[in-house]
């Protein structure tokens, strides 16, 4: 039952990411700050870190083709990233200790490199124009900032969450 539970909750934060985009006021504290929710990446780093690098990968890959194909031009962008990043962090957390705080800050990380990496492609490719401190100023920082912010509430649940669908693997 609880591996059926796992992609609802995944296709429950790739929705909520969107209406968030959606609906989010353009306008933040007085100035237009382009915010960024990655939600569901931050998710998939939980699901890495507390059950194992095998399913982050997996989940990282299908919702990165998934994101590719509803919001961006060019699939591959979030395929690539979203797997890769979630492989890199999963090879962090073997040396650091898994505590909730140390899975927080990697996931701020994960996200960071996610963001840049983004940034850097649309920037080789052309998409964008923003140069890089305009990037950071009204990007980067601000999605940052909303990211954690939803870690913050998210963290205790989603790791409660993985520990346990990682338990339940175990048992079988």
């Amino acid at each position: 039952m609880k591996k059926f539970l796992l992609p609802l909750l995944f296709l429950f934060l790739f929705l909520l990411e969107s209406f968030f985009a959606q609906y989010a006021p353009p306008e933040v504290f007085g100035r237009n700050y382009i915010l960024a929710p990655h939600f569901l990446f931050g998710g998939i780093l939980f699901l890495a870190i507390y059950a194992g690098r095998k399913y982050g990968i997996i989940y990282a890959a299908i919702f990165g083709l998934l994101f590719d194909i509803v919001w961006i031009e060019i699939i591959g962008i979030y395929l690539f990233l979203f797997p890769f990043i979630t492989y890199l962090i999963s090879k962090i957390m073997h040396v650091l200790q898994t505590n909730i705080i140390v899975a927080f800050f990697v996931s701020l990380v994960g996200i960071a490199l996610l963001e840049l990496g983004v940034y850097e492609m649309d920037f080789l490719i052309h998409i964008t124009t923003l140069d890089f401190m305009r990037f950071l100023e009204l990007r980067f920082y601000p999605s940052l900032i909303l990211n954690a912010a939803f870690l913050l509430i998210a963290a205790y649940p989603l790791k409660r969450h993985f520990e346990s669908f990682a338990d339940s693997l175990r048992d079988e």
